[in-house]
């Protein structure tokens, strides 16, 4: 019943747990990574999913399903796992920071990224590879002997590494936050005698110049007249996207006042159905001067005499 938006969250977030670098101490980590990954590509794909949810159910166990579907790589449902050779090597983990506006978490997007990738394809001739040290004995007379280190090379098919482009969807989630990493297994870069690394995208959420984010919660400032944090006033604040968020005040605004707006802030990751709050907070802006007229039009319309009342922030006086 799983939604293909909860798989690709749910793998994402295995990926980071079981990825071999995380787990140096774990002599399974890369069987279980590459595991995770043929899983992923099973289950994103729908032909290949609906193989495995109308399967006929001669097969013994769930273990047996995924083989059948997957061959013989075996997941974590009991299938027998292949061998993996320990001593292949990998290419290098490649991690590019992905700009993302706060617009684009609130509502979600996809983007495209264009990766030119060198992919290692057959070449004419021979070559060198897996290069190995042997301990040699040589006889140099009667009872004398030497031991020396040889170098041992296999010749294996010609390789060379050729741009391909390739396209790229990484689909931005609603409510994603800061420095989260969207992995693409084998998108890393190349190793002509092992495997490809990773390539995962980081996210780095750009600043905006109305709303700042903490957490869930979004913040922004408004500047109101003097007039209307006397009276009160009604407003709306466009949101991040497009839609209107009414505000109004029938009682005094002080500079600095805040006003919260529940179920106005970024989608949460984990549940998109809960949002955080929009907390507004308030400035008022002062007139740079008056004229006399003016001065007593105020202190005849607000009869207020003269307040002057100390103290230190803390307790007053």
């Amino acid at each position: 019943s799983a939604s293909i938006k909860d798989i690709k969250k749910a793998y994402r977030k295995l990926a980071l747990q079981l990825h071999p670098d995380q787990n140096p101490d774990d002599p399974q980590a890369q069987e279980k990574f590459q595991d995770l990954g043929a899983a992923y590509e099973v289950l994103s794909h729908s032909e290949k999913w609906k193989q495995y949810d109308t399967y006929d159910g001669h097969q013994s166990s769930h273990g047996d399903i995924f083989s059948h579907i997957f061959g013989d790589f075996g997941f974590m449902f009991g299938g027998t796992p292949r061998q993996q050779d320990r001593n292949i090597p990998r290419g290098s983990d490649i991690i590019v920071d992905l700009e993302v506006t706060l617009e684009e978490v609130y509502a979600g997007n996809y983007v495209e990224v264009v990766r030119n990738k060198p992919v290692a394809r057959q070449a004419p001739g021979k070559r060198k590879c897996n290069c190995r040290q042997e301990m040699g004995t040589t006889q140099l007379g009667p009872g004398r002997f030497q031991m020396t280190q040889e170098v041992v090379c296999d010749e294996c098919p010609n390789v060379k590494l050729v741009n391909e482009e390739r396209t790229l969807e990484v689909e931005i989630e609603p409510g994603v936050r800061d420095a989260m990493e969207y992995p693409f297994i084998g998108e890393g870069e190349p190793h002509v005698d092992g495997e490809p690394g990773d390539l995962r995208f980081r996210i780095k959420v750009v600043k905006h110049r109305i709303f700042e984010r903490r957490g869930d919660d979004l913040y922004t400032n408004v500047t109101i007249s003097l007039v209307e944090s006397l009276v009160g006033f009604e407003m709306d604040i466009t949101h991040l996207d497009g839609h209107k968020v009414h505000i109004s005040r029938d009682k005094i605004t002080r500079p600095g006042a805040k006003l919260w707006k529940k179920g106005e802030g970024l989608p949460n990751f984990d549940n998109n159905s809960i949002k955080g709050s929009l907390i507004i907070t308030f400035d008022v802006d002062f007139p740079k001067q008056l004229t006399e007229e003016a001065r007593e039009g105020i202190k005849q319309l607000l009869k207020q005499g003269s307040v002057q009342k100390g103290y230190n922030g803390l307790q007053g006086y």
